[in-house]
């Protein structure tokens, strides 16, 4: 497999859901349109992955995750054409896009769901699971502590329980059902053939069943995803959100034969550990305890997302350490196991701490993914229920403007209304013509980061370094990349092992020094700092 087809090993991903990006149309609500309109932006910023949240036809009950119908676009966000439109412009800019497949559950408003609890004949009945007797208590089981009696709900017109380990307005897909796979194949056939290059499989180790005459696990399914995806474009990828123990996580790759990705939550844990502690050995302890995966395979590393700040597999003093740093308030928090909040107000707003996490992020091993709004420091409205705290409208002008022309009060979701990361304060216009701004800062790293393929493909060690340094060593056969990053607020000093002949090729590429030299092999990172070298190969 070439360099063309891994091309997610040294994606920069950018996630953003399309309502709340841009409004082309003044009905207060983003559409592909201006989504369009806006590539020229995501082009110049080093993007070069977009993932867009859910775009189907929905209730939006849950942001869209409550999906009503695979194979079509929302009507409030556009149109197929609309959409085709857009992929052709991200093609044209160099930008893959992948989009969200929702396979656990579709919305209790799905015409499959419609039909199944309608008619106990109707072949839709087995593309979900049912039960007749009353499961009892199943509250140890929900997905949304506080948010669910259960997984499971009684239907008068189906006469019959039907299991939904999300939302009850979210009823589970069977996956042992052959006939459900089928659909699922078509639907993902039907959106490469539109330019889609891969897919976000949401909730992933979800995807099993034992009901009925099937069975099957997610791993089953997942091998036929890819193998499908594979026949019809060679170099589509499957990302998945996995979420679990890490003695389980690697089976989720298989042997080059299930996903291509997954999503670092087990390092994305330490990341926050270390941060709070001011200390990079909870992050070197993650990055210990990942397992080996196949040579085709990917860690998606990310600091913040759409969802909460799970913290659950951590310890309780590791967890209370986290929130007391970053989310001290109960509505800062979420579902008992985390925070609901952005990076940019869990750090203060302070331009080093910010720039310290994502010099981070970027030199670590695997392909970075920034939330829509990171790259300008947005903050979260707590105003809003449950996660909808993060997914405000993108803040592109101080008025609110380059959103949407609609009056503020008729947006589809309303932004923070004051403080510090209001839109009169945090924005795109302000940000793009001051040269030392958060937007222009993010640029900067990410160009440096398209420039470093090592940190994608190449073998990492250790460097060594004071304990609140975490060092990497990124080698390539003919080069290497070597970033340190200062994760406490008091300078130090790194010695870095280097002979003569590496001395001689080591350039600078990214730092919060600039014209800082290497004295010999010697380095000095002040409080917070970062730097970046390139040993051997082309600078």
């Amino acid at each position: 497999m070439g360099l063309h087809d891994q091309w997610y090993k040294n994606a920069i991903i950018y996630c953003l859901d399309v309502e709340t990006y841009a409004d082309s149309d003044g009905d207060g609500i983003g559409d592909f349109t201006g989504l369009t309109r806006r590539l020229d932006y995501l082009s110049g910023l080093g993007v070069t992955c977009i993932w867009l949240m859910p775009f189907y036809p929905t209730p939006n009950r849950d942001d869209g995750y409550d999906v009503a119908d695979y194979v079509s676009v929302d009507p409030r966000l556009g149109t197929m054409a609309d959409f085709a439109e857009f992929t052709l412009e991200a093609r044209e800019r160099g930008m893959h896009v992948l989009v969200d497949l929702v396979p656990n559950h579709t919305s209790d408003q799905h015409p499959w769901f419609q039909a199944a609890r309608k008619d106990p004949a109707s072949p839709y009945r087995d593309y979900y699971v049912w039960r007749d007797d009353d499961p009892g208590d199943t509250s140890d089981q929900v997905v949304f502590p506080g948010e669910q009696a259960g997984i499971w709900t009684y239907d008068k017109a189906a006469k019959a329980w039907y299991q939904h380990r999300f939302y009850p307005f979210q009823p589970d897909l069977n996956f042992g059902n052959p006939a459900v796979r089928e659909s699922f194949r078509k639907t993902i056939g039907l959106w490469l053939q539109h330019g889609v290059q891969g897919f976000r499989v949401d909730a992933a180790p979800f995807l099993e069943s034992d009901y009925g005459p099937w069975s099957g696990s997610a791993h089953d399914f997942l091998r036929e995803l890819k193998e499908f995806a594979e026949v019809r474009s060679g170099n589509a990828i499957l990302l998945g959100e996995v979420d679990v123990g890490l003695s389980e996580l690697a089976d989720y790759f298989g042997s080059g034969n299930q996903l291509q990705a997954l999503f670092n939550f087990p390092l994305n844990r330490y990341l926050f550990l270390g941060l709070a502690q001011q200390s990079a050995d909870p992050i070197k302890f993650g990055l210990s305890e990942l397992p080996s995966i196949p040579g085709s395979g990917q860690w998606v590393n990310f600091l913040r997302h759409h969802d909460e700040l799970n913290l659950s597999r951590l310890t309780r003093v590791q967890r209370e350490q986290i929130v007391e740093r970053f989310g001290p308030e109960p509505s800062m928090q979420a579902y008992g196991r985390g925070l609901r909040r952005r990076l940019a107000p869990m750090l203060d707003g302070d331009q080093a701490r910010l720039r310290l996490a994502y010099s981070l992020l970027f030199s670590l091993p695997g392909a970075p993914m920034i939330f829509y709004g990171e790259e300008i420091g947005m903050g979260e409205n707590l105003d809003l229920p449950e996660r909808l705290a993060v997914r405000t409208p993108m803040q592109w002008t101080r008025d609110g403007g380059g959103y949407s022309r609609a009056p503020r009060e008729e947006w589809v979701r309303q932004p923070v209304s004051d403080g510090p990361f209001a839109p009169e304060r945090v924005n795109v216009g302000q940000q793009r013509g001051d040269p030392d701004s958060l937007l222009n800062w993010m640029a900067a790293l990410m160009r440096t980061r398209r420039e470093c393929g090592e940190i994608g493909t190449g073998t990492w060690e250790l460097v060594d370094a004071d304990d609140a340094v975490l060092g990497l060593r990124h080698n390539a056969p003919d080069s290497a990349i070597i970033t340190l990053n200062n994760l406490s607020p008091e300078p130090c000093e790194v010695r870095l092992k280097l002979d003569e002949a590496e001395l001689a090729t080591t350039t600078p590429l990214f730092t919060s020094r600039p014209g800082e030299s290497l004295r010999g092999g010697k380095v000095r990172l002040d409080g917070y700092g970062y730097l970046w070298l390139r040993v051997g190969g082309a600078y």
